[in-house]
């Protein structure tokens, strides 16, 4: 039951707040200290008139979308953060051993409140709304050791992380028009309809790794070997709890035409639950529960060779990992079934470095990788996602993703602190991990994770780090980083998918900062702007068998480019003051989702139709900090 009201707010800004210490002390010669921080940030966000769609495969014959759902958003959001840090660094008398006890700490909440006014796939009006309190925490803690003795070097950690998502009670109504009665009167239709879900999720990982690294001296030539061995062992358990509001339709004492009343208050009543009134179905499907665990094993070796102006590293890399999976096959009862993932692999390295002088140096590398999956990528979960009105559900048969990575770069150090890199990569990537959805019940869409046959990228980086002083802008500097990538998804032969870029990669990425920094003042400006290319974020799915492939498939998903730029100036007073002014996304430009929609008419000419599935204006971010130094 409980109170199914929202709160009206209007907040002044966001808050931010921030306490750091560092201190030393001398004991005894032994040397020991301590860097501790905390922060706090509460922030509220609100989004209006959010476009929010989802077309299916197009309608050629009308030549118009076909709506899976077509709805405008209004979204409010409170967010708060908690963050400390704690370290202690232990020094010995000869500085040959140190000591460290690390620890940090985050706790966030969610507020938010989303309100939804939209037409269905059949084409029924619907009202829609969800309100949750969310709660994150993250712990990890480590106790690390390096020591130096004659020619070896020796580190060692110890760790303990611990991660809870909590969703203690999630709120959920629709009510939809009568369009046999009368279009635009809306009503209560079913309890389906009217929901409250409770999940948790708690995960602990123990892990400890050892490593070497010794120095050979055969007269004069130093080669360097390292070898060592990590381990981790990693649990987790997801638990789900959804709770439904029924009634009976020929027998209840609820108020005359309920159906029609404003849902909120009648919700809010108590006086409306009882066995004859609402009653509270609770809906403990097992299956959307699971249980993992995963130890990972691994040891390495590795060579560091130098040889005049070439320096060489080759490296091997053994895993050994097991990941077991618990699910249950009823949604009545704990009935859990296990299923392992093993894998036993090798990884090797190569680095090579030529210097052809003190400013100028050439690297190639190559190394293999592997992306496994996540235990809820695999697990057969079910969880509904507001946001894209839709369920979201792992793949059991989900495999790894093995990349080959090959990199060439051209370093120049012009003067200390500045850098200009160029760099030319490929990679080649064995049954990459793919977001999908694919349309079920005719209208229905299922988000999950599916593995394409293969995929590669290659392109070029640009990196530069320079001081403008050259063009007479004294004490201005230049920072850049720029990338062009060309990457595409390969499928079997005969498939009715197409070849097409990867999901989640852009085709180009521009970061720039524009620096000033006064020293004889204290005073700093940073002007920053980033810019990514249209990225594919969703992968559809073509329907049936039809050998009409164009006009039989959901079309994929994109994140449209957008231009983000950022100012901020800083002045120092004295010694103890700083202030700071801020304004994030000055152009504030609207973020766009698309779909587009390869079709082919009758008469045997093409077109690609664009579809926005999202759009929202996020606002501009102005902010004023001063920071106190005791």
């Amino acid at each position: 039951m409980g109170n199914w009201h929202t709160k009206d707010l209007t907040p002044l800004g966001d808050l931010k707040a921030s306490a750091d210490m560092t201190r030393s002390w001398d004991l005894g010669g032994r040397k020991l200290g301590l860097i501790a921080t905390a922060n706090y940030t509460s922030e509220y966000r609100t989004y209006l008139g959010m476009e929010n769609n989802l077309f299916g495969v197009y309608n050629v014959a009308d030549d118009a979308p076909n709506y899976l759902r077509h709805s405008v958003d209004d979204q409010y959001n409170h967010n708060q953060r908690f963050g400390a840090l704690m370290n202690m660094t232990l020094l010995s008398r000869d500085g040959n051993n140190k000591y460290q006890f690390k620890n940090i700490l985050n706790y966030l909440t969610n507020n938010r409140y989303t309100w939804r006014d939209g037409i269905s796939a059949q084409s029924d009006l619907e009202r829609s709304a969800e309100y949750y309190y969310r709660s994150r925490l993250t712990y990890n803690t480590q106790l690390t050791g390096k020591h130096t003795f004659d020619r070896d070097k020796l580190d060692w950690n110890l760790g303990y992380a611990y991660s809870n998502r909590n969703q203690p009670d999630r709120k959920r109504y629709r009510i939809s028009d009568e369009q046999e009665i009368q279009r635009g009167t809306y009503s209560l239709v079913t309890g389906n309809d009217i929901s409250m879900e409770t999940t948790e999720l708690d995960e602990h990982i123990f892990s400890a790794n050892a490593n070497n690294d010794y120095t050979f001296d055969f007269k004069g030539w130093e080669p360097e070997l390292k070898f060592g061995a990590y381990g981790e062992y990693r649990t987790r358990e997801y638990t789900t709890d959804e709770r439904i509001f029924q009634w009976n339709p020929s027998s209840n004492n609820l108020p005359k035409d309920f159906v029609h009343m404003d849902i909120v208050e009648l919700l809010s009543n108590p006086d409306n639950y009882g066995d004859d009134k609402f009653y509270i179905l609770s809906l403990s499907k097992w299956r959307n529960n699971y249980r993992a665990s995963n130890l990972l094993g691994a040891g390495f070796v590795s060579m560091t060779l130098p040889m005049g102006p070439w320096t060489v590293y080759a490296g091997l890399r053994f895993e050994h990992n097991d990941m077991t999976l618990w699910s249950n096959t009823s949604d009545q009862m704990k009935s859990e079934e296990s299923r392992h993932y093993k894998d036993d692999d090798l990884f090797p390295s190569f680095n090579a470095t030529y210097e052809i002088n003190e400013k100028n140096q050439v690297r190639f590398a190559y190394g293999r990788t592997v992306n496994r999956p996540e235990f809820r990528e695999r697990s057969g979960s079910v969880y509904y996602d507001f946001d894209l009105a839709s369920d979201v559900q792992g793949n059991s048969e989900l495999q790894s993703c093995y990349v080959q990575n090959v990199d060439l770069r051209y370093e120049w150090y012009p003067s200390r602190g500045e850098m200009i890199s160029l760099a030319a990569f490929y990679k080649d990537f064995d049954h990459p991990i793919e977001w999908t959805y694919t349309v079920a019940g005719g209208t229905d869409l299922i988000y999950g994770f599916k593995n394409a046959k293969e995929a590669y990228s290659y392109g070029l980086e640009l990196e530069v780090r320079k001081d403008l002083g050259f063009m007479g802008l004294r004490n201005f500097s230049l920072s850049l980083n720029g990338s062009l990538i060309k990457s595409e998804v390969k499928f079997e032969k005969g498939s009715f998918e197409k070849d097409r870029p990867m999901q989640g990669q852009s085709p180009y990425l521009v970061n720039a900062g524009l620096f000033y920094k006064n020293d004889k003042h204290d005073f700093q400006i940073a002007l920053l702007y980033n810019r990514i290319g249209k990225r594919l974020i969703g992968v559809g799915r073509s329907l049936g068998s039809s050998e009409d492939v164009a006009n039989n498939r959901v079309p994929d998903s994109y994140e449209m480019p957008r231009n983000v730029l950022d100012f901020s100036v800083s002045k120092q007073f004295g010694e103890h003051i700083e202030a700071k002014l801020y304004v994030r996304d000055i152009l504030a430009e609207n973020v766009y989702y698309k779909q587009f929609a390869d079709v082919v008419y009758k008469d045997g000419h093409s077109d690609t139709i664009e579809e926005i599935s999202r759009s929202f204006k996020p606002g501009q971010n102005i902010g004023v900090s001063i920071k106190y130094k005791f």
